[in-house]
Order: structure tokens, then C-alpha cells, then sequence
């Protein structure tokens, strides 16, 4: 990750960047598991719930099946009782259309036998009334039991479907949540892997061909992925990235800070020509754009955020004092506003605190100023590269001899930016790739690259604004697209040219006294080739695919690898 910050860029630390990932994925791992715990027991209580309702669910179907059968019987019970019943109506109704009382009466011999026989009558006509209201009464709880019985069973239906679908919904729940934790576990150990590489990698020695180097922030795009590169591969290393090389470096005012150096001999390094004046009569306020004016030091350098607080004490108070002189001069002492962005350098309305407040309120009113009094500029940037414009080579013995990059103050403080190569759009490890997980080339890529270069210098008919990535339509990077030759038809152009190149076996960079690549010498199948460090670096960001570059605009300082 990177924090933009002024009209600097910092870079931040790939191990403590890579901590802090997974910091967060452990906090988000541990979250969902809190979350899932309660589900998992309510998963747990309703699977119980479920085994006892399906008991009770077969224990009601057997009783269901019990009652069916019981009421089948009373059935089959109620249909003989209604055909004795529909008998002895019949007959009923025929003695009581052919024997009337006064009939019995004339056909009875007494009165004590007609009285008798009324009585039996009456008595069957009794029982025939009961036995009708008993079947009435049987038959209408036959149907009340058959209602019941019928509601029972989609009631049972409904709670099995019901319960089975909310143990459905929490095992979906619950297994959801735990690939979701098993993925963030997955992530934690890919990432937890790869900052251990950069650790041991930082054990070893990576040697270029100027000394030792640290580490890119993306281990992708770094020296240490040399070991995983394609065989017969080239990658292209920029010492430094985006900066104007113009005075301090703030990880070499940290590797300073660490070696002993206080605020003074930092500023001093990096302003060599300046004189830190302890009582300038700084503005009591200062116009910020989008927030208004507000108080200079209370606020405004309060809410600087260009290093980060956890750095020694003595870079912070140069930062303080590089960023209060900067603010003086760009502002007029207050005539003016500053912007909050990384065009002048970075605010924000919010004290940052800590030791920063510490390092700013310890140099109140130290400005840097020329030999009249009046403040100088103080840009500043994350990483020159181990050579600055204002102050030349930033090692420990201000010479560029030997390995000087081992005795670079930029590679003691592991910044990410000193050797790097670039293959992602813009300056962040998270930026869009085109495709590329690193950004080293092939043989018949780096070939290309020079055959941009031989065209561009004798075109011979060739069209040079067709000498564009063959990715440019596919991944944009000037905004406009456009028509670039294939690799084939680039080639068939160099080779009207003094000749194609199409294999490159050596390939050597040599670098002058002021910080620049002067040359790349090339060992190819049509002889040697050498070609001016800054013509290099133009036809390699003209033509090299995808969002591979050179992020240097004023000079041009690199170096090229080659993994056999």
C-alpha cells in the first residue's frame, strides 16, 4: 500500500503492510465465528427440538392410525345398527299403517292383553327413537373425528415442513459462514507465507550489479522473486520511483534517525545550501483550501500526514520543519491558501498526535532560509532512489563507488521504492495488472523493445506512432487506444533497418556520476547493441506491454536483470 502524501509518495513497509492485512482478515475470521457460535447452538437446540417433534409426530401418526382403525370399526358397527334400524322402521311403519289402536283393540280378546300390547309397541317405538337419536349422535362424531383427524394430519405436515426448513436455513447459514472462514483462513495463510518469504528473503543478500538492495513492497515486483522468474527473462528495476529527486528523502531521513543523526544533520544532508533559523515570525494563520483559515501551528502542522508517527523523533522534527517551511514559502507567509493534497502536501483537519504533535511543537518557528533570510524550498519525496538533485549521492559516503546501493541511506531503512519494478497501473500493489503477475519479460518481449528502439531511430517508412503496447486496446493506458504493430510487424520493420533483433543473450547497464543511466549494452543475435539510457527508458515505456514502465520524469535511473 501507498499513502500519497504531499508532493511526495510514501510507501509503506511490505511486512507491516501485509500485517496489517492480516490483522483485518483475522478480525473479520473472528467476527463471523462469534456470529456463527449462536446459530450453531440454536442449530443445536433445534435439531433437538426436531427429533422430538418427529417423535411426537410419529407417536401422533400412530394414534392417527389407531383412531382411523377405531373409527373403522365404528363404522362398520354404525352400518349394522342402521340396517336394524331401517328394519324395524319398515316394520314400524307397516304395523302402524295396518294395526291401528282401535283395530288392536276390536282384535284383543281383553283389555289387560290390548294394554300389554300398546305397551310393547310403545316401548319398541322408544328404543327405535333412541337408537335413531345414538346413530345421529355416532354419525355426527364419526364426522367430527374425521375433521380432526384430517386437520391432525396437515397440522403434522405443516410442523415437519416447518421445522425442516428452519434446520434447512441454519445448516445453510452455518456452512455458508464457515467457507466464508475458510476462506479468510486460506487468505491469512497465503499472506502469513508470503511475509515470511520477505523476512527470510530479508536474511539473505540480494546483489545487483551496484550492491545489496531491500525488498519492493509487492514481492512480485521485487529482486526476490528473481529465484521464481521464467528462465531466460528479462525485468527492468527503477531505483526510485515517482519523485523529483529534490531535497529531503524521508527513508533516508529515517535510516538517518536510526543511525544517530539528529534533525539538524538530517535537514542539513538533504538542504545543504540552507540555515535553519530557530525565530522566523511565522504566519499566526493559514488559508487551507476546502477548510478555511485556521490557526498555523495549533492546527494546520498538527494535521500534516506525510510520515508516519512511529518513526525516531529526529525525522519527525525534520519533517515538521521541511513541512512549516514549505507552507511559509508557498503561501507568501500566509498571502496565499495551500491545497490539501499531495500537489503541496498532505492535510488533514484532524490532529495527528502523538510524537508528531511532539516533533512540532519542540520546533516552533524553525524555518530553513537562504542566505537572506528568506525560506527555500523544501520538496521532499519517499524515496529518490540513493541520489537527489540538491544534495547528490544519499549514502554514507556521498560516493556512488563500488556497491554504493549497500551504502545507500534508502536501502538501510528497507524502503519498498528504492528497487523496484513496475508492472501495475499506478503506484499501488493492488493496482490492475493486465494480466501480468510480474513484470518479467520474455525473450522474444524484451527483443521487442528493442526493435522499438531501432525503429524509432531509422524508421524507414515505418509509422513511429503505431510503436505502442500490443496490449494498449486490451489495457489502456493513455486514454485513447490505438492501432500498434504486432510483435511480427515490428520486427519486419527493424529488420529494414539494419536488422531484427530476435535474441538477446547479455545485457549490462552502466550509470554516470549524476545519478543516470547513461547506457545498456546488449549482447544480440545481429552483434552488439548499445542504446542511451534515456532512449532506452522512452522506447521501453512506449512499447512495453501491459502497464510495465519506467515511473521517472525527469531522469532516468534503472537497471535491467536477466534470469538465465
Amino acid at each position: 500500500m501507498f499513502l500519497v502524501e504531499g508532493s511526495k509518495i510514501r510507501a509503506l513497509d511490505p511486512v507491516a503492510e501485509l500485517q496489517q492485512e492480516i490483522d483485518e482478515l483475522e478480525k473479520m475470521k473472528s467476527q463471523s465465528e462469534n456470529a456463527t457460535k449462536p446459530l450453531e447452538k440454536q442449530l443445536s437446540s433445534l435439531e433437538t427440538r426436531i427429533r422430538n417433534a418427529r417423535n411426537g409426530i410419529a407417536n401422533a401418526r400412530k394414534q392417527v392410525e389407531e383412531l382411523a382403525e377405531d373409527i373403522d370399526g365404528r363404522e362398520e358397527d354404525l352400518a349394522v345398527s342402521y340396517i336394524i334400524l331401517s328394519k324395524r322402521i319398515a316394520a314400524s311403519y307397516k304395523r302402524s299403517r295396518l294395526n291401528s289402536p282401535l283395530m288392536t283393540f276390536l282384535s284383543t280378546q281383553n283389555a289387560s292383553k290390548m294394554t300389554k300390547d300398546l305397551m310393547y309397541r310403545s316401548s319398541i317405538e322408544a328404543q327405535d327413537n333412541r337408537l335413531i337419536s345414538d346413530i345421529g349422535d355416532e354419525i355426527e362424531s364419526l364426522e367430527l373425528d374425521s375433521i380432526k383427524l384430517e386437520e391432525d394430519q396437515v397440522i403434522l405436515a405443516d410442523l415437519e415442513k416447518q421445522l425442516n426448513e428452519q434446520a434447512s436455513f441454519f445448516k445453510v447459514e452455518i456452512a455458508s459462514a464457515r467457507d466464508y472462514q475458510n476462506v479468510l483462513g486460506t487468505k491469512i495463510a497465503a499472506l502469513s507465507a508470503q511475509q515470511q518469504s520477505i523476512i527470510n528473503a530479508r536474511s539473505g543478500t540480494y546483489t545487483t550489479a551496484v550492491g545489496d538492495v531491500p525488498l519492493a513492497d509487492d514481492f512480485n515486483a521485487s529482486i526476490g522473486f528473481k529465484a521464481q522468474a521464467p528462465s531466460n527473462s528479462f525485468a527492468v528495476f527503477s531505483f526510485g520511483g515517482y519523485t523529483h529527486r529534490n531535497g529531503m528523502s524521508q527513508y533516508g531521513a529515517k535510516a538517518r534517525a536510526d543511525a544517530g543523526q539528529n534533525a539538524e544533520e538530517i535537514l542539513k544532508a538533504y538542504y545543504p545550501d540552507a540555515t535553519l533559523k530557530k525565530d522566523y515570525s511565522v504566519m499566526g494563520s493559514i488559508s487551507v483550501n476546502g477548510v478555511g483559515t485556521i490557526p498555523f501551528e495549533e492546527q494546520y502542522l498538527q494535521g500534516i500526514y506525510e510520515v508516519p508517527a512511529s518513526w525516531p523523533i529526529e525525522t519527525l522534527k525534520a519533517q515538521a520543519i521541511a513541512a512549516r517551511t514549505y507552507a511559509v514559502k508557498y503561501t507568501g507567509n500566509g498571502s496565499r491558501s495551500i491545497c490539501t493534497t499531495e500537489a503541496c502536501q498532505v492535510f488533514k483537519n484532524s490532529k495527528k498526535g502523538g510524537e508528531w504533535e511532539k516533533a512540532v511543537n519542540e520546533t516552533r518557528g524553525w524555518v530553513l532560509v537562504d542566505g537572506g533570510g528568506n525560506p527555500v524550498s523544501t520538496q521532499y519525496a519517499s524515496t529518490h532512489g540513493g541520489y537527489a538533485r540538491t544534495s547528490g549521492w544519499d549514502t554514507t559516503d556521498k560516493s556512488n563507488s563500488g556497491d554504493w546501493s549497500t551504502r545507500a541511506w534508502e536501502a538501510k531503512a528497507n524502503s519498498p521504492w528504492f528497487y523496484k519494478s513496475w508492472y501495475r497501473s499506478g503506484y499501488s500493489k493492488s493496482g490492475a495488472n493486465c494480466g501480468r503477475n510480474h513484470p518479467w519479460l520474455s525473450q522474444e518481449e524484451f527483443s521487442d523493445i528493442v526493435n522499438a528502439w531501432i525503429v524509432r531511430r531509422e524508421p524507414n517508412g515505418a509509422d513511429p506512432s503505431r510503436i505502442q503496447p500490443v496490449t494498449i486496446n486490451d489495457c489502456n493506458i493513455g486514454g485513447g487506444g490505438g492501432s500498434p504493430y504486432s510483435i511480427s510487424e515490428l520486427r519486419d520493420w527493424a529488420g529494414k533497418s539494419g536488422g531484427a533483433v530476435t535474441n538477446i543473450s547479455s545485457v549490462s547497464v552502466s550509470h554516470n556520476d549524476a545519478g543516470q543511466t547513461s547506457n545498456v549494452k546488449l549482447q544480440t543475435n545481429r552483434g552488439e547493441i548499445n542504446i542511451p539510457g534515456s532512449e532506452f527508458k522512452t522506447s521501453f515505456n512506449l512499447r512495453a506491454p501491459g502497464y510495465l514502465r519506467i515511473p521517472q520524469s525527469s531522469f532516468a535511473f534503472f537497471n535491467i536483470e536477466h534470469k538465465q
